[in-house]
């Protein structure tokens, strides 16, 4: 019973397979191959030989589309396959360098429309994948009036064959033209096929750009394999001459792509970062030798992308130059003797290709240049490379001079070198160093590759808790007693003889002063990386430390004007030395000297502990002006000393004013000696830790002996103290 079902189900579905195949062989007029499907299928033994053979002789496209419609058994349509030839593996090469989109105002005008097109396409530009724009292209683009992009962008491999507009750009609105359908697949490699048809008008083609571009598994993270296909495709590149922004559009997706790199492999070894960095620089100097091209007088050629920039000069034999510009890049530039290197080729021709890499220390790291001596090695320059792309005799008629832009602070007691790449390592071989300052360093080299200035200091000290710890307590104890300081000058009374306007101020500027370098120093791991916040504090602090120098040397000045003119000083307060005329004064001096520093050295900000660069000379833009009024206040305090001897002696009325103002002379002496001296003492404390722990103690404290000279030892404001606590010890009884 069993088999005599199967044999009928078996013959209905032979049945309705013939019916279903017929039907499509006679809407084709094809009586042949109508009569040859008969006879098979009734010689076919299974239903998986009957559907084989109808694939074979049927279009894919027509033979499952019109089965579900003939109502036939979903055992068929189950083992409905791919089709037999995948377009992926079977299109027909499109080489049409004129095709490019960077192609503008051809004089000839070419038409898609009357091509004849036949299966599916994969597009080349001089060897180089690329693929149609799924963006709008600009009229007069790609070799044609009217340059032919598809809507709606491109599949991904999961998506199969997908159904794409076509869009043609009339000048006025981008897809005016067109609205073909054609089918887009996407491929494993990175690569895409299309099944062309002719364009709805003349003077219309298909655009091409390069397609050069991570795979598709690579753009959320990129690891060592997919780079090394990006680089491969690169590699593969045979044009001799390729447009600028096409060098530069696959500089881009090389170099953000070994970012992501470097993000992956954080652990990499450094055999690891080593090729890759060689991959790099080989495919960075093959592209931009495609920038070279032939001329007979000179011609130039550059670029700047945010990873990379790049400079090609080019001479000929009519050049009429004696020597050739320097090339300069934001950090770096290169002389060298291309006019001669050109005599002695037969061409009479040369070109050199200067390139400077900001990131490319991060594959070519500084420990690769390995010395006898344990020292720490910073890269002081961007990365540059100079090569001679097409010229025949690249032998070198002089040294090549290049200079380095420090891109970090120099120690005043590190070591540069001029050094070279040599695949694993950096050497020093053919390299001197001719010229270093604080700001920049002058190389020769007797051959060409690719160089850097690398520095080498001596291992940092670890960094000492107990200091840290010390650091902390006291410049918090100085903190409050500023703070207690300012409490007292402005709450109590003080007598109409004394003005306080400096003291205040002194008080103002020191307590902002310390409480922003004790943030500072606690979120420097924070701050650090954000150099222009960095910069900003240091000037800051620039400015208020220099203001409680100003107002130090502003308090000397009071005091020598009320020594002279002890009956007078009230008049003279109320006529010169107002409070208003006092702050212009004591604020105006430090934010002019911190403008003027700016103006002159903007780079001098913004240390390791965002504080002011000592290497460039720019610390004395600070000690400088604090030695002058070191030195002014202490000619003041002669003077002072001299008139008071002098008034003590021929006065002997007033004595208790007198008395008076020589205690503050001595409290002001001493007010200069304790906050200017530790500054003097910075010079000597580098290296030295007793001399560390003796200036930061000193310098921390300022608030401290402020509150101690003109607060604690002062009678009247010990009286106000002592009734305001028993007014404290009253309430609290209550």
């Amino acid at each position: 019973m069993d088999d005599r079902q199967g044999t009928a189900n078996l013959a209905a579905l032979e049945t309705s397979l013939e019916v279903t195949s017929l039907a499509l062989l006679h809407s084709r007029a094809d009586a042949t191959r109508c009569a040859r499907l008969r006879l098979l299928c009734h010689e076919a033994p299974e239903v998986a030989g009957l559907t084989d053979i109808l694939r074979a002789l049927i279009p894919y496209d027509e033979f499952y589309t019109a089965l579900p419609q003939k109502g036939l058994p979903s055992e068929v349509l189950d083992h409905r396959p791919e089709p037999s030839v995948d377009p992926c593996y079977s299109y027909t090469v499109l080489d049409n360098p004129w095709r490019d989109t960077n192609n503008t105002n051809d004089p000839v005008k070419r038409c898609d429309q009357y091509v004849t097109w036949s299966g599916w396409y994969r597009l080349f530009i001089n060897n180089m994948n690329a693929h149609i724009p799924d963006t709008c292209v600009a009229y007069g683009h790609c070799g044609t009036d009217l340059p032919l992009w598809i809507r709606g962008g491109h599949p991904t491999v999961q998506d199969g064959v997908v159904t794409r507009d076509v869009c043609g750009n009339n000048a006025v609105y981008c897809c005016y033209f067109g609205s073909f359908p054609i089918k887009v697949k996407a491929c494993p490699g990175n690569y895409y096929v299309y099944e062309l048809i002719g364009s709805t008008l003349c003077h219309s083609g298909y655009c091409a750009v390069i397609n050069i571009t991570p795979q598709e598994e690579c753009t959320s993270q990129t690891s060592g394999k997919c780079f090394q296909n990006l680089l491969e495709q690169i590699e593969n590149i045979t044009a001799q001459e390729l447009p600028l922004n096409t060098v530069t559009n696959i500089l881009t997706v090389a170099f953000n792509a070994s970012e992501k790199i470097l993000e992956s492999l954080s652990s990499a070894n450094p055999t690891e970062l080593a090729s890759f960095g060689n991959r790099m620089l080989k495919t960075s100097e093959k592209l931009i030798s495609t920038l070279v091209k032939r001329t007979n007088t000179s011609d130039k050629v550059s670029f700047t992308l945010a990873t990379v920039e790049g400079q090609i000069f080019m001479v000929g034999p009519n050049v009429t130059l004696n020597r050739i510009p320097q090339l300069d890049t934001t950090n770096s530039s290169v002389d060298i003797d291309l006019i001669g290197i050109a005599n002695c080729n037969n061409e009479r021709s040369a070109a050199v290709a200067f390139m400077s890499y900001n990131t490319m220390e991060n594959l070519l790291k500084p420990d690769f240049f390995n010395t006898s001596n344990d020292t720490v090695k910073t890269m002081m320059s961007t990365v540059i490379s100079a090569t001679l792309p097409k010229t025949t005799n690249t032998k070198l008629t002089k040294p090549v001079n290049f200079t380095f832009r420090h891109i970090r602070e120099v120690d005043p007691n590190g070591s540069l070198s001029c050094v070279y790449w040599n695949n694993s390592e950096w050497l020093v071989d053919g390299c001197s160093v001719l010229k270093t300052n604080s700001s920049y360093t002058v190389c020769s080299c007797v051959h060409l590759s690719t160089f850097a200035l690398i520095m080498q200091t001596s291992h940092p000290r670890e960094s000492d808790s107990l200091l840290d710890l010390l650091n902390l307590v006291c410049v918090s104890v100085g903190l409050v007693f500023f703070t207690l300081a300012l409490l007292t000058f402005a709450l109590c009374q003080w007598s109409p003889k004394v003005n306080n306007v400096a003291r205040i101020n002194i008080c103002i500027s020191l307590l902002l002063a310390h409480l922003l370098f004790l943030l500072t120093q606690h979120f420097l791991s924070v701050i650090r990386p954000h150099q222009v916040l960095c910069a900003v504090i240091s000037g800051i602090m620039h400015f208020l430390f220099l203001s409680g120098f100003v107002w130090m040397f502003i308090e000397a000045v009071m005091l020598y004007i009320c020594v002279k003119n002890l009956s007078q000083i009230s008049s003279k307060k109320r006529e010169v030395l107002s409070s208003g005329f006092l702050c212009v004064i004591g604020y105006m001096i430090a934010l002019v000297v911190v403008c003027v520093s700016v103006g002159l050295v903007p780079e001098g900000y913004g240390s390791e502990h965002c504080w002011i660069k000592i290497d460039k000379g720019f610390i004395w833009s600070f000690l400088g002006p604090v030695c002058v009024i070191l030195a002014s206040n202490t000619l003041l305090f002669v003077k002072i000393f001299i008139s008071l001897n002098s008034t003590l002696k021929s006065l002997n009325a007033e004595v208790s004013q007198m008395k008076q103002t020589k205690t503050m002379v001595f409290k002001t002496l001493a007010q200069c000696v304790v906050l200017g001296c530790p500054w003097i003492l910075g010079f000597f404390a580098k290296g030295s830790k007793e001399l560390e722990i003796l200036f930061l103690i000193l310098n921390s404290q300022q608030g401290t002996f402020i509150f101690l000279i003109y607060c604690v030892l002062n009678n009247e404001v010990r009286q106000q103290y002592k009734k305001f606590f028993r007014c404290l010890g009253c309430i609290k009884k209550e």
